[in-house]
């Protein structure tokens, strides 16, 4: 039988920049094919092909030996192709049967067939073996995870033959993730043929069991995942051997700097004392709702202050961003898109709009040397981009995140509030930053490094925090934690 997808000799080219050079794909059906490679390797553009949202310029695509060549994403749909982004694309204010049948509905003369379509709904959610979500419920009140299979209920509804699951995961609890990988297995019982984008490669032998690798807009390999390493696999997408996944910079905690007494938010966190010292990096994790991001968000004065102080060094800031910034706090978001960058504006402006003195005289911007310190820290932290007025909005993933880092550096930043920092972000880049955020450390800055990934927190962390509904549970050396504790810590269970 022919593959049900093949996608051979596929190019495409932007300007002098070519993203795809000769990249072939075959996804079998029932099984599901991991497409890994670093930020920038050609994996979104290849997608995006797939999905009929990019041409491309040579190559051939077929399903069942059928050739395939979509003119845009509802051709796409209609042969049976669907995408599960990871930013997810749903209407959070219709319910999940709008959703789901969103672009599909049942009706007849301009009315809806309500009955008709609760039960396509109800098929495919028992199909999914979820049958508890209700199809009335607005998504907006669903968790990430439910919102994620309200994804793929939408898939099936449309009878889709290939799925492409983009970081599924990267926003998901450890439970939401094992339930992922329930449905993704019953989905290839089914027929359906799933390629796997991760940069978590403990995940994709999780669930996969073929791979191909693209660097540089090539395919460098392909193959089983049984017969190959993952230091193997690393090599192959960093064109590098990575001896280090975790490195750390020699650093020792010194005097306390962050002082948090009782610290509260209107809804999260609640009562948080804790102190961080220089040179020290404190993890906190915990599960999606613990509060994590509300603690760092009531640090930097971001939402409100219901109660208690926050004091850096000798200094006791109000509660306002601005006092915050100017008292030595600096804040990376979890949400580069949403608040964490400006993503039209220029690599420059973002990395020091919020330290414009330098480079300001009489109300004028001294733009020559703002543009030498801009070029200074994108050499430092390896940010690849044609200039500092390159927008931000064109650079990868990994590039965006080094930038907003080099930002709260560039600030002069005592204190760093890294939330979620690795998201998203390559395996190589993920390495320079583990190593950079040791650095700052061994130069006598405090970083507190929010983090859903417990390898990395115990990797990279002197101490380890684990919250729970807005509180802070226990707080104790990296060595003195497993995954296993801090995972009972975080649900209220003993191991």
């Amino acid at each position: 039988m022919p593959a049900l997808l093949e996608m051979h000799d596929i190019r495409k080219s932007f300007g002098a920049t070519k993203a795809l050079d000769g990249v072939s794909l075959t996804v079998q059906g029932g099984e599901v094919m991991a497409l890994v490679g670093e930020n920038g390797a050609g994996k979104s553009t290849l997608m995006k092909i797939l999905s009929g949202a990019e041409s491309a310029d040579a190559g051939r695509m077929s399903i069942l030996g059928e050739t395939y060549a979509p003119t845009g994403p509802q051709d796409a749909l209609a042969a049976g192709v669907s995408m599960i982004y990871q930013e997810l694309n749903l209407a959070p204010d219709l319910s999940v049967e709008d959703n789901i049948m969103l672009g599909q509905e049942a009706g007849q003369f301009g009315l809806l067939r309500r009955a008709e379509q609760r039960c396509r709904v109800s098929e495919v959610l028992d199909r999914l073996g979820h049958p508890e979500l209700e199809p009335k419920t607005l998504v907006n009140r669903l968790s990430i995870g439910a919102q994620q299979l309200v994804e793929i209920a939408r898939a099936l509804v449309m009878q889709a033959r290939v799925i492409v699951f983009d970081e599924p995961t990267s926003s998901l609890t450890r439970h939401d993730v094992e339930r992922l990988f329930v449905v993704i297995h019953s989905l290839c019982e089914d027929g359906i043929g799933v390629v796997y984008i991760s940069h978590f490669l403990e995940e994709v032998r999780e669930v996969a069991k073929r791979y191909t690798v693209l660097r540089d807009g090539q395919s460098v390999g392909t193959g089983v995942l049984d017969d190959v390493s993952e230091q193997e696999l690393v090599r192959l997408m960093v064109d590098r051997d990575v001896d280090d996944m975790f490195p750390r910079v020699p650093h020792e905690p010194g005097d306390v700097l962050l002082h948090i007494n009782g610290l509260s938010g209107r809804h999260s966190p609640e009562d948080i004392s804790i102190e961080l010292r220089r040179g020290e990096i404190l993890g906190i994790t915990g599960l999606v709702g613990a509060g994590r991001t509300e603690l760092l968000r009531c640090l930097f004065a971001l939402d409100e202050v219901k109660s208690g102080s926050v004091s850096i060094g000798t200094l006791s800031p109000a509660a306002t961003p601005k006092a915050r910034i100017r008292a030595g706090l600096g804040l990376v978001s979890e949400d580069r898109k949403g608040e964490g960058l400006a993503q039209t504006r220029s690599i420059a402006d973002n990395m020091t709009y919020s330290r414009l003195s330098p480079y300001s005289r009489g109300g004028w911007l001294r733009l020559g040397e703002r543009r030498t310190q801009v070029e200074h820290w994108m050499g430092r932290l390896q940010v690849k981009a044609r200039s500092p007025e390159q927008s931000i909005v064109e650079l990868s993933g990994g590039n965006q995140q080094k930038v907003a880092l080099a930002r709260v550096m560039h600030q002069e930043a005592e204190v760093l509030l890294l939330d979620e920092p690795t998201r998203g972000i390559d395996i190589g880049t993920k390495a320079e930053i583990y190593r950079l955020i040791g650095e700052l450390a061994a130069t006598g800055k405090a970083v507190i490094f929010v983090s859903s990934y417990f390898t990395e927190l115990l990797s990279v962390c002197d101490r380890v925090a684990v919250m729970s509904r807005g509180r802070l549970q226990d707080v104790r050396g990296a060595s003195e934690w497993t995954e296993e504790t801090i995972l009972s810590t975080a649900i209220g269970t003993d191991v």
